[in-house]
């Protein structure tokens, strides 16, 4: 007798095919989540690695669960994996996703240390750690649209991947894809929570075909495990899948649109407070607005200033470079990718022309600020701890994360841009499509009479140095403006144009005006916010107080860099000479102004107070505008967590409207109708193409325990008997006499049958039929299938 032939290969089982299917769908949906994260940056740096996320959560899923029965067969010599084997496989899956996403967090943010650079150490790890720490402080540092910084980029490819890996658990693992399209709005959240204004149709777009393409991959899972029904069925089983997703997208299209947006517009609530110093009042509030309310302490020590020359610039803080008509000027984003311990040079002036270098050792007194005072265009800054300090060239501000100036002592070496006039005015417009020229000339739409105030003093100005000479030579006392600490509030709910008219004001007020106005003109400028160099004290050096907390304007010209210009009247001992930009007679302020308030001046309404203070004044430790948002991160989480519990009881709370409207027909049609949807939404045998003598058999069978579902529960007799009784009444009204009287205890029969029913599947199956009712979605195929033209044979 020949041998037996050797036994055959085992088979992949025939779920696999259609789990790699779903793997596919699931990786294709979260990459069209995940575009929703497009709004929150300010280029598309983000993409190819969290598309890497998603890829290799996907190509690890699909391995695992492959190799799992591959591994099993081999060992076994081909028998069937276990069911209860499988099950406990399934979490195995995510914990190994969840490896291979740490690996390749490795390779990309800390191959250092790392094992071929991608397989994780102790030393890699700590490496990963301290990126995902920097990307939390770059969340507090940035506002929408953010810079794709490092720490950031990390963060945002963690928050993919593990969205990536729970989509894809519910909906390969759980095989409820539609239910994993809640990992969706995770993604989409995060735009609508922290961006003003619309974020586009593609971030809305985008989740919704991803969601789409989920319910199409339950419906197709779906009707593809149906094996029986008459021939047909599959395609009008595709038809309603395809109809359901197209409704699916429809819909969510059409809700995206007009759900509101969330007025944060910063990942994190910007800065807080503004710095260390709350509390001690000696930190400047990185914030300028054009009302008028101050605090007017007596003046503080801050900064010892020893320099090399014996007339140093501007101590430039932070510069302002974002301006809205509601909040003034604020911090835009900053780069946090740079420590002042870098080897280069870090701002030198433009084309490396040359100018004056100033050295000067600076001593924090009384300051307490994350933000560094340091000169203009600084080449190297040494301080005790040079790595938790950062610099971002293009503001030009050096600041600290979880460090303070208490108790610093730190020596700048920067070089003092002092251009002549002749060089300003042959400095040519910006280039169209300069970043500088399209960052630092946003503006907000401006009252009409701001923009023909603009137009009128440029319309002789040959050069852009003319025009902005033209704009500064405005704030005269010969046009009428008076320097004053006590403003007057304005009338037409723009602070711009208020202050413009009634001429008034402080040095936060004149530089946002003026930068305001040159940024009108088409011209870069920004405000810069620090301290006049202080006052020289009997022996050596100078004292910096917060009466010489200033702000200024620093306007950009091509070849020469940023240039100040100072349109306040200060008084001659605190002014910097800026000879390019003289200030007229008329402005000099000899004395210390005397409409200085001695108490608050009482607000007008919801204010911010302003970050600058001169002449005595200090910022307080919390701005009222602080104050009173400080409610708001707690009120934009319960609105995102009752949105999402919203949208996760709508399919419970539409199935339940259906129910109440069936029940109150009370017709046997309508009352087997929702006995079918309560099988449909059970898992249980339901097949249209039985009669309702059959198909109540064949429940009456799994309520007697013999369908293999598990163990009779009580109540099931009785059940049977109820689905009898709607079976026997459903056949009358089909078949027998019209105009029958119709069995008022229907309805009893009705909630006995479905209590059954419920009762003899499992918890979990309880669950799912109520956050996701299965009958919902044959409801929305076949009412599209409905709409769709049918083809008449020819």
């Amino acid at each position: 007798m020949p041998p037996p032939p050797p036994p055959a290969a085992p088979a992949v089982p025939g779920t696999l095919r259609r789990e790699g299917s779903t793997t596919l769908a699931a990786a294709v949906a979260t990459a069209l989540g995940a575009w929703a994260l497009g709004p929150v940056f300010t280029r598309p740096a983000w993409v190819p690695p969290a598309l890497a996320a998603i890829a290799v959560v996907a190509a690890t899923g699909l391995l695992l669960r492959a190799a799992g029965p591959a591994l099993w067969a081999w060992a076994s010599g081909g028998r069937v994996l276990p069911a209860r084997a499988a099950a406990a496989g399934v979490p195995l899956v995510p914990l190994g996703q969840l490896a291979a996403l740490l690996c390749l967090m490795t390779l990309l943010f800390s191959p250092a240390g790392a094992i071929g650079g991608w397989l994780p150490t102790p030393r890699s790890l700590a490496g990963l750690g301290a990126v995902l720490t920097d990307g939390s402080a770059e969340i507090r540092e940035q506002s929408t649209p953010a810079l794709p910084l490092t720490g950031l980029l990390a963060l945002t490819v963690l928050l993919v991947g593990i969205v990536a890996v729970v989509v894809d658990l519910i909906a390969v693992g759980g095989r409820q894809p539609a239910l994993a399209g809640l990992g969706l709005l995770v993604l989409f959240c995060v735009p609508v929570s922290t961006v003003t204004g619309s974020i586009g149709l593609a971030a809305v777009a985008a989740p919704a075909a991803g969601l789409a393409l989920l319910l199409w991959a339950d419906q197709s899972r779906r009707l593809a495990g149906r094996a029986s029904g008459p021939p047909g069925r599959g395609g009008a089983g595709a038809l309603a899948a395809t109809g359901t997703a197209v409704l699916a997208l429809t819909v969510a299209l059409v809700v995206g649109s007009v759900v509101p947006t969330l007025p944060e517009g910063r990942l994190a609530q910007g800065f807080g407070d503004g710095g260390g110093g709350g509390s001690t009042g000696t930190a400047l509030d990185p914030a300028a607005a054009l009302q008028g309310q101050l605090t007017l302490p007596e003046p503080i020590d801050l900064l010892q200033v020893d320099a090399s020359v014996l007339d140093p610039g501007y101590l430039r803080v932070v510069t302002l470079d974002v301006y809205s008509d509601d909040e003034g000027w604020t911090v835009g984003n900053l780069d946090g990718e740079a420590s002042v311990a870098q080897p280069e040079e870090l701002a030198p002036l433009p084309g490396r022309r040359e100018g004056r270098e100033v050295t000067a050792l600076i001593t924090a007194v009384g300051h307490d600020d994350r933000f560094l005072p340091v000169f203009a265009s600084p080449l190297s800054v040494s301080i005790s701890d040079p790595g938790a300090w950062r610099f971002d060239p293009a503001a030009g501000t050096v600041f600290g994360r979880d460090v303070s100036t208490t108790g610093e002592r730190w020596q700048v070496t920067a070089v003092e841009a002092q251009p002549s006039a002749d060089e300003l005015r042959a400095s040519a417009p910006l280039p169209a499509g300069s970043p500088v020229l399209e960052r630092d000339t946003a503006l907000p739409p401006l009252d009409p009479t701001v923009t023909e105030l603009v137009a009128g003093l440029t319309a002789g100005a040959a050069t852009p140095y003319d025009a902005v000479l033209a704009i500064q030579r405005h704030f005269s006392r010969e046009n009428g403006f008076v320097y004053s600490l006590s403003t007057t509030p304005g009338t037409t709910g723009d602070d711009l144009a208020d202050f413009l008219r009634l001429k008034q004001g402080y040095c936060e007020q004149y530089a946002g005006a003026m930068a305001a106005m040159v940024r009108a003109a088409g011209i870069p400028a920004r405000v810069a916010l620090g301290y006049t160099p202080g006052r020289v004290q009997p022996g050596g050096g100078r004292m910096v107080t917060s009466d010489d907390a200033h702000a200024w304007v620093e306007v950009y010209f091509d070849d020469l860099g940023w240039i100040p210009f100072d349109p306040t009247p200060i008084d001659s001992e605190r002014a910097v000479d800026l000879p390019w930009a003289p200030r007229p007679a008329d402005q000099e302020v000899l004395e210390r102004p005397q409409d200085v308030p001695t108490v608050p001046t009482a607000p007008t309404g919801p204010t911010s107070a302003p970050v600058d203070r001169v002449d005595g004044a200090v910022p307080p430790g919390q701005t009222a505008a602080q104050g009173s948002s400080s409610a708001r991160p707690v009120l934009v989480g319960a609105g995102v967590l009752l949105g999402l519990a919203l949208l996760g009881a709508a399919p419970a709370g539409a199935r339940a409207l259906q129910r109440r409207r069936r029940v109150a027909a009370d017709s046997p049609a309508a009352l087997w109708d929702e006995l079918a949807a309560t099988a449909r939404d059970l898992g249980l045998p339901w097949d249209p193409a039985q009669t309702p003598r059959q198909q109540a058999a064949a429940l009456t069978r799994l309520l007697d325990g013999g369908g293999g579902r598990g163990a009779h529960r009580a109540g099931g007799a009785g059940a049977a008997e109820a689905v009898g009784r709607l079976a026997r009444a459903e056949e009358a009204a089909s078949y027998g006499r019209p105009g029958a009287a119709a069995d008022p205890s229907l309805g009893t029969a009705l909630a006995q049958a479905r209590h059954g029913l419920t009762a003899a599947v499992a918890p979990r199956t309880r669950l799912r039929a109520l956050l996701w009712p299965a009958s919902l979605g044959d409801a929305l195929g076949a009412a599209v299938t409905a709409r769709l033209p049918r083809r008449t044979p020819a």
